[in-house]
């Protein structure tokens, strides 16, 4: 089945919204997928994965730069689960060349895109060049300005195996942030301590902050850019 074919094929689930029977059909028709995972809405895909009784892979981007809290995360969700996770990490010249050229804070000075292009988006498309389809927890209430036409399931802008169209699943879409949250609490779920220290999306330490009431979630990553660029390249659109 076509990329495409599998998109129509699924439109029903679509229109329902079905999160947890969009993530069977996606683990039942591609063995070579795998789940993006780095914080909350991402753990709540891992749990419904594991509901459809299916076998999943899993995997996360390692920048060198993350908080302490969240390595430990990690590892704390692998142990709930049972499940391997896939580390990722950037080309080790890619990274010694930026860092010796620029330091390790260039940043904030010329923008987040060539660090992030290095540690995360590099890595990413290596791996995904190994799968027909991944899993994402974005939602299109996440950052406004660039996820508000997200489709629970797309074409990614990324290239599977052999260069062939990659599928990719959004099955939260439609969530609101408190919705993921009652999610995790009622069945459970370990979260990210640095959740309860104010902190409402998680990135690298050194571009992540806390959020002050009625800021948007996004305001605490890349806080010195305007704000329409809230991303890290790793969820290109086109």
């Amino acid at each position: 089945m076509e990329a495409q074919d599998f998109i129509s094929h699924c439109q029903s689930l679509l229109e329902a919204r079905d999160a947890l029977a969009l993530v069977d059909a996606v683990l039942e028709r591609y063995s070579a997928s795998a789940i993006a995972f780095s914080g909350a809405e991402d753990v709540v895909l891992i749990d419904l994965a594991k509901r459809t009784g299916r076998p999943f892979c899993v995997f996360c981007l390692d920048t060198g730069r993350l908080h302490a809290e969240t390595y430990r995360y990690i590892e704390r969700v692998r142990e709930h689960y049972g499940i391997a996770i896939d580390v990722l990490c950037p080309d080790a010249q890619e990274l010694q060349a930026l860092v010796r050229e620029k330091g390790l804070f260039s940043f904030y000075a010329d923008g987040h895109q060539e660090c992030c292009g290095i540690r995360k988006v590099n890595p990413l498309r290596k791996y995904l060049g190994t799968l027909d389809a991944w899993l994402t927890g974005q939602r299109r209430d996440q950052s406004p300005g660039t996820r508000s036409t997200l489709g629970m399931l797309e074409i990614d802008s990324f290239t599977g195996r052999s260069g062939s169209p990659l599928i990719k699943a959004n099955p939260l879409t439609w969530l609101t942030s408190d919705e993921v949250w009652q999610y995790i609490r009622e069945r459970g779920i370990p979260y990210n301590e640095l959740h309860s220290r104010g902190f409402r999306s998680i990135g690298c330490e050194p571009c992540t902050r806390t959020t002050l009431p009625g800021q948007h979630e996004r305001e605490g990553r890349w806080w010195w850019e305007e704000q329409t660029r809230k991303e890290c390249g790793l969820h290109a659109r086109g």
